[in-house]
């Protein structure tokens, strides 16, 4: 296979390409804001980024995908997931898991669309404990279909409080972290798709371990 193969020749530069999917249908909602403030990390590591929204694609439910009116919608937006290097999903905690919606784009989509991409992940919680629940099941999912889920997540709770007015972190820990996952989610899918292995992996379990010191916010 030569190097051009893939779509760019060897000595163009690598495009990494990371998307948001939250799973909020509200266009203000927190976790659009969350997951658009990872982004920003992934661009600061020269990442092409793109949120999506469930709300434009108007996906079918899970049983009624091939059905002709639903057929253009999921196709549009299977070709957006696989697209992408690496995405970050993001959703609000309801009754201790995430939502429904990110639950059926997610149902709508198999392994062979994820394999092998960086997946970040974020919660929101409105109330004090935050959303374990949410990222251990999203992380179980992430597993699922084969795609690597990077160490670090957030966990924000409070979610009314926790940005202001243009959508910022009002907590300096949250900003960093929110950050922290986009960047990752673009390095480590730049070493993946140079096919940089030994790299890879090294990087991967040095932060996986540094990673399991820290608390999840």
């Amino acid at each position: 296979m030569s190097a051009s193969e893939g779509g760019q020749p060897s000595n163009a530069p690598l495009v990494i390409r990371v998307v948001g999917l939250p799973g909020s249908l509200r266009a203000s909602s927190t976790t659009r804001m969350a997951i658009r403030c990872a982004l920003l990390g992934a661009e600061e590591d020269g990442a092409r980024t793109h949120l999506l929204d469930l709300a434009a694609y108007d996906l079918p439910f899970l049983g009624r995908e091939h059905e002709p009116p639903s057929r253009k919608a999921l196709e549009r937006f299977l070709a957006d997931i696989r697209a992408a290097d690496g995405m970050i999903w993001g959703s609000p905690e309801i009754h201790g898991s995430f939502s429904g919606v990110l639950k059926n784009a997610l149902d709508l989509t198999s392994v062979g669309d994820f394999e092998g991409k960086m997946v970040g992940l974020i919660g929101v919680a409105g109330g004090e404990m935050g959303a374990g629940e949410t990222l251990s099941h999203l992380r179980a999912i992430g597993r699922a279909l084969h795609a690597w889920v990077v160490p670090i997540q957030v966990s924000i709770a409070d979610s009314k409080q926790a940005f202001d007015s243009r959508g910022e972190p009002l907590d300096e820990r949250v900003a960093h972290r929110l950050n922290a996952v986009g960047r990752q989610v673009a390095h480590f899918a730049r070493l993946h798709k140079c096919e940089n292995h030994l790299q890879f992996v090294k990087e991967w379990q040095g932060a996986a371990n540094h990673e399991g010191t820290n608390a999840v916010r």
